[in-house]
């Protein structure tokens, strides 16, 4: 029966020679040219410097931590770094967004690199899309240069580039670090945008990044200096030609954002928060502690990394140590059957393990929720508790303390966890097969009892106020609970947000099997 198949095998080798001609026409160019470039020395004198310096060296062998929270208050940590900034800035990020956020600080970089500062900045092909011109003109600046990880082969039909080279475009960078004179940095989940950072009255993400200054910056560096120099980074100007009207494009995009009739509301917003006065001030108070960086190697944008290797594998390792608790919060949560294990074993020792995501009313990526309700009934009978986060959550005054600024709508994008109520992981991974084995991840290990327990503070506030509690019984099957805008805890059989449609997507999207792609 072998030859009722044969015209599958026909139709697949067809699709495999294609493609490999169409790689082969659209090829990358090569890298034979490309200038290899390091982080500068750290920076020793001046005022940011000389503070960081003092204070450091108080703390010998520790770095200093101040969790960002709000969005605006995140935002407003990067425009204050750049344009402190006097001898370099490196920054990678997976998405940057051609809006009002995201224009705002391509003006800082390029006016630091104006004023001779070295501005170097690493951005995934797939999550810039609209900033190709933009990029370019600044790319042509003397002390500016920009490269592309993973570029597609198509510069317009772009999505048509994933039928050409598909396994190695899946792999992306999904990394985001700020760093400036080698001396502070900016680790996290946010990407550069206006829905990270609380800007505008619709649907915002929630999300933490961490600012840290002493020991583990020169790490975030050579990390950097890993990506920046690897073989899946390209010079911007190998694949787009510079605007031959130069920085004229950029200037009347500025402009456009200075028009912006929210912008003046958002600038003060941002300015007025404590963060910025803190730092105007120089009254910013570190928390000293162990922190480690932990990164997967750049060769896994070419899957060339073994998984013994893998960041994964050491966030695994933190798992098992745990003995009394632990708190994970993560926009996109597919365990899988080896990660449901790895939280039940936990759960069967006596560890707390509570988890929460997005519930299907928040989640952007439909998809990623039918992966995750897969193991729902498997982490619940192991003891596991899971919640997940409603799409409004609540007051307003809850919504604040949760760093949504000004918006109803919210979805969780923070991927952070802590152990023990001792150690706390913040960065990019996402508890699913693509951050385990397709990105690039980056984030930090903080051994402090001070951020875990503001951690637990911040983690239990959304339970209480913003989340959904999941629960199981044999013959009544999922229950969703929580507090109502009286007060009152209610319970629906229903999952929230669900409807005919969706219902049936989650059934579908379920049987398929995609879940190696979420």
């Amino acid at each position: 029966m072998w030859f009722l198949y044969l015209p599958h095998l026909v139709l697949l080798t067809l699709a495999g020679w294609t493609a490999a001609i169409l790689r082969s026409v659209f090829r990358l160019p090569g890298l034979d040219g490309r200038r290899r470039s390091t982080a500068l020395p750290p920076l020793t004198d001046g005022d940011l410097a000389a503070k960081i310096a003092a204070a450091a060296a108080a703390h010998p062998g520790l770095s200093g931590i101040l969790a960002l929270h709000s969005g605006a208050e995140a935002f407003a940590a990067r425009i204050l770094l750049a344009r402190a900034a006097t001898r370099s800035i490196d920054a990678q990020y997976y998405i940057w967004q051609n809006d009002v956020t995201g224009i705002r600080l391509l003006e800082e970089l390029k006016a630091a690199a104006e004023r001779g500062v070295r501005v170097r900045l690493l951005v995934d092909d797939n999550g810039t899309p609209a900033l190709d011109p933009e990029l370019a003109a600044l790319n042509a600046l003397a002390s500016f240069e920009v490269r592309v990880f993973n570029p597609l082969n198509l510069r317009r039909s772009r999505l048509l580039s994933y039928l050409i080279d598909f396994l190695r475009l899946n792999r992306r960078m999904h990394n985001k670090s700020f760093t400036v004179d080698g001396i502070a940095s900016i680790i996290g989940g946010r990407n550069i945008g206006d829905i990270y950072f609380a800007r505008g009255a619709g649907s915002q993400y929630s999300d933490l990044d961490l600012l840290a200054v002493g020991s583990v910056v020169p790490d975030v560096s050579r990390e950097f200096d890993a990506y920046w120099n690897s073989q899946s980074s390209y010079p911007h100007e190998l694949l787009v030609t510079p605007p031959v009207e130069g920085l004229a494009g950029f200037a009347a995009r500025m402009e456009e954002v200075r028009a912006d009739p929210d912008n003046a509301e958002y600038s003060t917003a941002v300015a007025a928060t404590p963060l910025v006065q803190a730092m105007l001030t120089g009254r910013l108070a570190f928390d000293w502690a162990e922190t480690v960086l932990y990164a997967d190697h750049p060769a896994k944008g070419l899957g060339d990394v073994p998984l013994s290797q893998l960041l994964a594998g050491r966030l695994t390792r933190l798992v098992r140590r745990a003995e009394t608790s632990i708190d994970l919060m993560s926009a996109y949560f597919v365990p899988g059957l080896r990660g449901s294990r790895l939280l039940t074993k936990a759960a069967g020792r006596g560890v707390r393990v509570r988890t929460l995501t997005n519930s299907l009313e928040a989640t952007d990526v439909i998809p990623v929720h039918a992966s995750y309700t897969k193991y729902r009934h498997r982490l619940l009978r192991g003891g596991v508790q899971l919640y997940e986060l409603k799409a409004d959550p609540g007051s307003h005054d809850v919504a604040l303390r949760l760093g949504l600024l000004g918006s109803k709508a919210a979805s969780l994008h923070a991927k952070t966890f802590a152990i023990d109520g001792k150690e706390v992981f913040v960065g990019s991974f996402n508890f699913d097969p693509r951050s385990l084995l397709l990105n690039c991840e980056m984030g930090f290990l903080v051994k402090s009892p001070r951020l875990a327990a503001e951690m637990k503070e911040r983690f239990e506030q959304s339970l209480a106020n913003a989340a959904w509690r999941v629960t199981w019984q044999e013959g009544e099957g999922l229950k969703w609970a929580a507090r109502g805008p009286d007060g009152r805890r209610r319970t629906r059989a229903r999952e929230p947000g669900g409807t005919l449609l969706s219902r049936a997507a989650l059934a579908v999207i379920g049987l398929l099997p995609l879940e190696w792609l979420m």
